[in-house]
């Protein structure tokens, strides 16, 4: 018989869900692995060192006003165990700043056994007492990411199957160790698909995630759910409107519990303009949860462009921050048109 999450403190953890989808604010993902946050900094012309990690998601979390967008930010597990410059750990940092602490939990997608061509998430193995520990060192939330793929025979059922499970596995340790789960289970925008065909494997992967956090007994109240937004793929070489967009991914929504305390939406690689404006354009439909964001190179992609890992560029590494922040604001109030993005202000 499979596990029920532990009920202990659950309405603390509803409030902090609700707290994390509150607007008109959203969710920073600040939580690259090791290799990729290295990678991006080499690319931004940066050493791709330690230290250079560290500074980075400081120069990220001190940025002036943040937490009047921000809600709060998941940190990889390096940077929840890092401190800033002034001594004081990032998560404590962090609350001082008014901000959630989180931390990404898995350990990465590997091949699934049985599916050629396909992933599944692992780092269930000794996770409950890795959760009570990153509880510990201040973490109130945490991620989890599975990585799904539109192509031939994609995703398989089984796949669906093993990445649905994963995630109603974490979700439940997480809500027995005083965590709320970020579940985010991602359809790439890689190939031609179209946006019809990501809305319907959407639809499909969201009702079996779900049948499986309710089989392990995760508390929708006490979890945010973390989608991609439904859009054509990359190759699909036909492009979809806002609007479109918005409406085939409020749809493929349906299966959500109403209970749920919130979506919050990842960026998958658009552009930061475009996946503001089909955020904007969800808000004006519709729903039943707080829809907003939580975007990971859509916000600090800018910011890392600007700062390169020069003292000089931090300033101007923040203000870009800023920026994409204020936008992404601007579309959760319904105040957000594509000309707000040519504002030098």
């Amino acid at each position: 018989m499979r596990r029920r999450a532990y009920r202990r403190q659950m309405e603390p953890l509803e409030s902090v869900a609700s707290a994390l989808v509150w607007h008109p604010r959203g969710i920073l993902a600040a939580d690259e692995s090791m290799a990729t946050m290295s990678t991006r900094l080499a690319a931004a012309g940066a050493a791709p060192t330690e230290e250079n990690r560290r500074a980075y998601r400081e120069m990220l979390v001190t940025t002036p006003g943040l937490s009047d967008g921000i809600s709060g930010v998941i940190l990889c597990e390096e940077t929840l165990r890092q401190r800033l410059g002034d001594g004081r750990p990032f998560p404590a940092a962090l609350g001082d700043l008014g901000l959630l602490p989180g931390v990404k939990v898995d350990k990465g997608a590997y091949p699934l056994a049985g599916a050629p061509g396909e992933m599944v998430t692992e780092g269930l193995d000794g996770l409950l007492p890795r959760l009570h520990e990153y509880h510990e060192l201040g973490a109130v939330f945490a991620k989890w990411r599975a990585v799904l793929r539109i192509g031939a025979g994609q995703p398989s059922l089984l796949a669906v199957r093993a990445n649905a499970q994963s995630l109603g596995r974490y979700a439940a340790a997480c809500q027995e160790a005083g965590l709320v789960p970020i579940v985010e289970p991602e359809i790439l925008m890689d190939g031609p698909h179209s946006l019809a065909q990501c809305a319907t494997v959407m639809s499909l992967v969201l009702l079996e995630v779900f049948s499986e956090l309710r089989e392990y007994g995760a508390r929708p109240a006490a979890v945010v759910l973390k989608p991609n937004m439904a859009v054509p793929g990359s190759d699909a070489g036909a492009p979809a409107s806002a609007d479109e967009v918005a409406e085939a991914t409020v749809s493929a929504l349906a299966g959500v519990p109403f209970t749920t305390a919130g979506v919050a939406f990842l960026s998958g690689g658009q552009r930061p303009e475009r996946a503001t404006e089909n955020l904007a354009a969800m808000q004006r439909l519709p729903h039943i949860w707080p829809l907003t964001f939580s975007f990971g190179r859509a916000l600090v992609d800018p910011a890392l462009a600007a700062w390169r890992g020069e003292p000089e560029g931090w300033a101007a590494g923040q203000r870009a921050l800023a920026r994409r922040v204020s936008m992404n604001v601007a579309a959760l109030g319904g105040r957000y048109t594509p000309e707000l993005e040519l504002d030098p202000a």
